[in-house]
Parts: C-alpha cells; structure tokens; sequence
C-alpha cells in the first residue's frame, strides 16, 4: 500500500484527508502543490491527475482520486476497521453524503471568502460572507436539537462520521474569511468535540481544544 496526497498544507480540503489518516493511523506521503501563488493545481502535470484542475488528489498505489467527500468515503470504507467512519446502512450513508455536499457548501462560501480576503481572488466576500452565515445559522440549530435529543455529531449515530470531518475545517477557518461564529454556539461545542478526536491533528489555523478557544 502506497498512498499519496497531493497537497497544499493552508487547503482545508486537503486537511480534511489529513486529518482522517492520522485518526486511522495511515502512512502516507506529501506531494506538495503551489497553490498560490504558483497555481500549480493548473499545471499541465497536476490537470493530468485532475483534469478539473482542483485539490486534493489521492493516489492509493494506481488508484488516482479527486474530490474531498469522495476520498473520504473511499479512506473510509477502505481502511476504517471499525466501520464506523461511513456506516454501512443505507438510511446513514445518505445522511453523510448529505453532509457532505453541506460541506461543499461551505466550501464554496467560507472557504470563497477566505480565498478573497487572504489569497486575492476575485469572489463578491459580502455575498460569500452572508451565504456561509445561513450555512452556520441551520449547522447550528441542527446540533442545538441534536444536543438537546442526546446526539453529539452531524449525524444520527452516537460517532463521528466523514460528515464531521468533511464539514469541520472551512467552519474553523472562517474568521480568515471575516466569518464569526460568535453566534452559533452549538456550532462552537461541536468544533471542540471533533478537535477532541482521538487523532486529531492541527493545521495553521486550527488548534486543539481549549477552553480559551472556543468556550
């Protein structure tokens, strides 16, 4: 077994397969890609892995994957013992790919805004700004109830799942997209509980648990 990420150490996608095989304990080894300000995601060599030209990339031995939530599910279903990761039942694994087109969401605003604030790109920050707070708004009143119902994660199961970790690092780094979740915080509870994983592993940007972080 040889796995390979393709990865740009600042991407939250690319934390996101980070962080999930250091909670499963797999080796793996770092291509590192200029994302910016070498953009070289648009490289001829990397359209090559990715003809749509966006991180991460995974290579298990020939197997070459693109997409965070897929590569995620396939980690998972691959290399998670316990199958706990993305269950097996069929009701559950919908509600984590669910989730994790919530996560694409927040790709595509938080992360948006971030991009615009700190690496210069040409996206409207207000609009991405007030797409990602509706975003943390039902994140929020979703772990509310589920807190008050006895459930911890995104999803129904008492574990993490994928979900969790596909949607947890572009919620952590939205202050550098000018995102406050000062207002959410079943929100803020639910980012201390997933940096309480065993296995957890930080990124610039994204500590461990601490009561002077988030509480």
């Amino acid at each position: 077994m040889t796995i390979t990420l393709y990865d740009f150490e600042l991407s939250g996608n690319c934390y996101k397969l980070r962080l999930l095989m250091s909670i499963l304990k797999l080796r793996y080894d770092i291509v590192p890609v200029d994302f910016y300000p070498g953009r070289q995601h648009k490289a001829d060599w990397f359209l090559r892995l990715n003809p749509f030209g966006q991180l991460p990339v995974l290579k298990d031995d020939d197997l070459v994957l693109s997409d965070s939530g897929a590569i995620l599910a396939y980690l998972a279903k691959k290399y998670d013992e316990t199958g706990l990761w993305f269950p097996d039942d069929p009701a559950i694994s919908a509600e984590v790919l669910r989730w994790h087109a919530v996560a694409d969401d927040i790709t595509s605003t938080a992360s948006a805004a971030r991009l615009a604030l700190g690496f210069f790109y040409d996206f409207d920050v207000d609009k991405a700004q007030k797409s990602a707070h509706r975003i943390f708004r039902l994140m929020d009143e979703h772990l509310w109830f589920g807190e008050k119902a006895g459930r911890d994660w995104l999803c129904s199961p008492a574990h993490p799942t994928t979900a969790d970790i596909a949607c947890f690092p572009y919620v952590m780094l939205s202050e550098e997209g000018g995102i406050s979740r000062q207002d959410y915080p079943a929100l803020r509870r639910w980012t201390d509980r997933v940096r309480r994983i065993p296995g957890f592993i930080v990124m610039s940007g994204i500590f461990p648990a601490g009561r002077a972080l988030e509480d």
